[in-house]
């Protein structure tokens, strides 16, 4: 957290709580002006899937097409260090020891960025046609996530004078929530388009939320609790992170319950590498078992992955998979996509209620766990403890639906453009939390923390209940629909 200046200041100015926010709607406000017919954010720097490094930069938006890849990357490095610069100022931190490690920081990730979205690293199966390829390591651009995770690591293990010129810049916290505040819109822009698919599919979807936070959670808590003896401070985040919507929900937890900064921070590098392994696993479990249960498929996918761009990839693939082994078996074409719209619908309901389950572990805590015998909780101390942060993530979930529902076709498209080049930022923000988490993380500290043991529980949770669970209520809820068959 960074030091505070002295002298009288609101406390909206003061976290780095807050300044999540205030960045968060900055750059969406910048996108959002697309729709009045200013591209503010179009020359920011969008990484590719790509063969050579010359097809890995490109600008977000068409209107700077002819803008060097490497130049919107400039851009887009000069332009975070100064919004992120001004937050570290008025916050009273060292702005100078700030933009010196940035630097460092932001090139280092950027790097590991690029490497993760390499074609034979990131291309999953069902693009293997299109980019004439025939095999990959099948990761998707999320890989980007785990180099960052790997080489922030080794620095922190082998290089500690690097560790300590880069402290002042080190801070996935304020990374993640500014990289959820933005979230926001894009949950909100894909529960938008979820209105207007089946109704029945959004129903089901909505039902299966009951499995992520009244099944999962309480089971994951209790399993951390009772048999590995972990505090509520670890168990709380542990099981948000492993039962809904993995990065975004643990660190919203972690908010909640005023656990240290580490905390929630190991956890989602767990929920990453864990996200990864059920890609390369799951689908083609779906492929097997469930060829003729194909919305059955797709809601495993959005119930059982927990990060939204592994659950996306998931459905994808399962798609696919599941068309093609229909086609030869059953002699049925079944239309591309629904399954993937299915995994999508199902995880966007799951994170609409980040927010509420947040404000929901708060008075928990506030009341239950840390309430000492005879002390009084008042309204305040509910405020002082609700992760600020989330409030602009629920602001801009409800601001993007209004608005969408407000505008016509057109409109549409152009809210599609606006928030997509602010959910740009969404990715090299995540990428430069996993780069920092791995400065932090000592791995002889890790080992006092009880690391291995988290990922025990990790482990036994997932493989013992979660993807089992998972399968079943989405059987139950979605057996017997398939999808149109193509005429």
């Amino acid at each position: 957290m960074a030091q505070e200046a002295k002298g009288p200041r609101s406390p909206l100015l003061k976290s780095e709580d807050w300044w999540a926010v205030w960045i968060g709607l900055f750059i969406f406000f910048l996108g959002l002006l697309r729709m009045s017919g200013a591209d503010l954010l179009g020359w920011a720097v969008k990484t590719n899937m790509w063969f050579n490094l010359s097809q890995a930069l490109s600008p977000v938006s068409a209107t700077y097409k002819n803008l060097p890849g490497f130049v919107s990357l400039l851009l887009t490095y000069v332009f975070m260090t100064a919004i992120l610069s001004f937050g570290v100022a008025i916050m009273g931190g060292k702005v100078g020891r700030f933009i010196a490690g940035f630097t460092v920081i932001f090139w280092i990730t950027y790097a590991c960025w690029m490497i993760g979205n390499n074609v034979y690293v990131a291309a999953t199966p069902d693009q293997y046609a299109k980019l004439k390829i025939t095999s990959s390591l099948r990761l998707t651009g999320e890989a980007g996530f785990v180099v960052a995770l790997i080489a922030g690591l080794l620095i922190g293990n082998f290089w500690p004078g690097m560790v300590k010129f880069l402290q002042d810049a080190t801070k996935p916290e304020w990374f993640v929530k500014t990289a959820i505040v933005i979230l926001g819109a894009r949950v909100g822009l894909n529960a938008l388009h979820s209105t207007g698919l089946a109704a029945q599919v959004v129903f089901r979807g909505l039902c299966a939320i009951v499995e992520a936070y009244l099944i999962y959670w309480p089971l994951v808590y209790f399993v951390a609790r009772r048999y590995f003896k972990f505090t509520p401070e670890w168990a709380a985040p542990l099981a948000s992170g492993i039962s809904i919507c993995g990065v975004s929900a643990a660190i919203a937890t972690g908010g909640a319950i005023k656990a240290r900064p580490v905390v929630p921070v190991i956890v989602s590098s767990l929920v990453v590498i864990f996200a990864v392994v059920e890609l390369l696993i799951l689908p083609f479990a779906a492929q097997a078992w469930l060829y003729q249960e194909p919305m059955v498929a797709g809601a495993w996918m959005g119930l059982a992955v927990k990060t939204d761009g592994a659950a996306a990839a998931s459905g994808a693939i399962t798609d696919a998979l599941i068309r093609a082994k229909a086609a030869s078996v059953l002699g049925v074409k079944w239309q591309e996509g629904w399954m993937l719209m299915t995994t999508t619908t199902v995880k966007v309901f799951i994170d609409i209620f980040i927010a509420i389950w947040a404000f929901i572990l708060a008075i928990i805590w506030a009341f239950k766990i840390e309430n000492r015998q005879g002390e009084k909780i008042s309204t305040g101390d509910i405020w002082l403890r609700f992760p600020k942060f989330v409030l602009g993530y629920a602001g801009l979930f409800i601001l993007v639906i209004l608005i969408g529902l407000g505008v016509g076709k057109e409109g549409a498209k152009l809210l599609n453009a606006g928030v997509g080049q602010a959910d740009t930022f969404r990715g090299i923000f995540f990428a430069l939390t996993f780069f920092t988490i791995g400065l932090m993380s000592n791995f002889k500290k890790l080992k006092e923390e009880g690391m291995g043991r988290l990922a025990v529980v990790y482990v036994v949770c997932l493989a013992g209940f979660i993807i089992w669970i998972g399968l079943f209520i989405s059987w139950l809820f979605f057996h017997g629909i398939t999808p149109p068959v193509v005429s």
